[in-house]
């Protein structure tokens, strides 16, 4: 999963400029930019900066207009102020559909995202006029439900990315108080149809990967408050454990979407991918202490049976997608290794074993650094090197910290990073005088 798909439109203006000092033919750099499914001519035209301008000014736009009449509201009869909000916000969904349908599709987006907005302070105003607070959360609830039709009937990403974002604002004010989101999938299942027929959008794909992660932790805490416990905004040992699940199916689902022909999927196996490396590391490095072993070893787990029913679907689901990726000895691997550190936490009484959790959790961290290391130099990949290199020189700083005052014990972790990057050194030397031979 090449990193350089992260930063294929830089890659497509890059050729441009090569174009122009003649190092390759315009023809060429077509063929290279259609190699990561970007269009050249357009790549040239309009930036990710040149987009985000236009959003930003389409805000300010809305909100001045907003400031406006809110700065004359009292002023302003009832009769008015109400038919004045829905006209306005009609008028500008009326003309962005137009924009849209006449083939200026990106003026059309930015016309929808500034109607969304005015129907919003539409909401809010109009509940104001008519003291319409009984249960704040409906106002976004119907806010969001209101931009979710623009976004599927545009298949735009930014659409579809503020509906959701509206739609996380009513989950966590719904949470807030006490009640539980039920309507939330439908939000999460737009995004989806959004992802899957409308143009690529990375910010978008980690919003529903963030969203489809808290509906499920939510649910299931919500699940096991029905059977009996009190709500909390506490995070339950189970709702550790499940994350940790997810996390390992979205790994083994980024290797199975890199074995797809498109080359979206293979764009979005790249960013997920990435992702999950950098959330393990710092899983790794917060549990390579003694402590966090010995509190989830003390935990009372209350919800044992149905947290091992959704872990075992989530792994059953992610060795399933390592087999489809042809990469099962991983998939089972690193499913038996979590399987069998979960079931020692969750039985073990005695909190002796922490330490030598510890000390594999060091491993590991060391041994996932090390691989980043020498797959970033075999395959080229300067961002899995640095970040391997980070690892272990982080590893080595906790330890030097946990370890003071045992010099022996230091000085022998110490020479084993040593050799660690030697090799390291070593490995590269060789590959780049290998890579070097005619």
């Amino acid at each position: 999963m090449r990193l350089i798909r992260l930063l294929k439109h830089d890659l497509a203006r890059e050729a441009g400029d090569w174009v122009k000092d003649g190092v390759i033919s315009e023809a060429q750099a077509e063929q290279v930019c259609a190699r990561y499914a970007v269009d050249y001519h357009k790549a040239q035209q309009r930036t990710l900066g040149y987009s985000i301008l236009v959003g930003l000014a389409y805000l300010f736009i809305g909100l001045a207009l907003i400031t406006l009449i809110g700065a004359n509201w009292e002023e302003i009869p009832r009769a008015v102020r109400m038919g004045g909000v829905i006209a306005l916000t009609l008028i500008t969904q009326g003309l962005a559909l137009k924009v849209f349908l006449s083939g200026d599709k990106r003026a059309g987006e930015g016309l929808f995202l500034l109607g969304n907005l005015f129907f919003g302070a539409a909401i809010i105003l109009i509940a104001q006029i008519y003291h319409l607070g009984e249960h704040m959360p409906d106002g976004i609830l119907w806010w969001a439900l209101g931009s979710l039709p623009f976004a599927l009937l545009t298949r735009s990403p930014w659409l579809a990315e503020q509906s959701l974002l509206l739609a996380l604002l009513w989950f966590f004010s719904e949470l807030s108080l006490g009640f539980y989101p039920a309507l939330f999938p439908i939000f999460l299942l737009g995004a989806l149809y959004t992802l899957l027929s409308g143009r690529a959008s990375v910010v978008l794909l980690l919003t529903v990967i963030f969203s489809l992660g808290l509906w499920l932790e939510f649910s299931l805490s919500e699940f096991w408050r029905l059977q009996g416990e009190e709500l909390s905004a506490d995070v339950s040992p189970e709702n550790l454990i499940v994350a940790v699940s997810f996390f390992i199916l979205l790994y083994n689902f980024a290797h199975w979407l890199v074995t797809r022909p498109s080359v979206t999927a293979k764009d979005y196996a790249a960013v997920i991918s990435i992702w999950c490396l950098r959330f393990t590391l710092v899983g790794l490095l917060i549990f390579s202490f003694e402590s966090p072993w010995e509190e989830m070893i003390k935990a009372s787990w209350s919800h044992l049976s149905s947290m091992w029913v959704v872990v075992g679907a989530l792994l059953v689901v992610s060795v399933a997608l390592a087999f489809l990726a042809r990469r099962p000895v991983f998939g089972l691997g690193i499913g038996g290794v979590f399987v069998a550190v979960l079931a020692l936490i969750t039985t073990s009484a005695t909190t002796d074993y922490a330490v030598w959790l510890q000390i594999f959790t060091n491993f590991a961290l060391i041994a996932t650094g090390t691989w980043l290391v020498f797959r970033g130099i075999h395959d080229g990949i300067s961002h899995y090197f640095f970040l391997g290199i980070m690892a272990i020189l982080l590893t080595a700083l906790l330890r030097y910290i946990d370890l003071i005052g045992d010099y022996i014990g230091a000085a022998l972790l110490f020479i084993l990073f040593a050799a660690l990057l030697l090799a390291a050194a070593k490995y590269w030397k060789y590959h780049q005088t290998e890579g070097s031979v005619p």
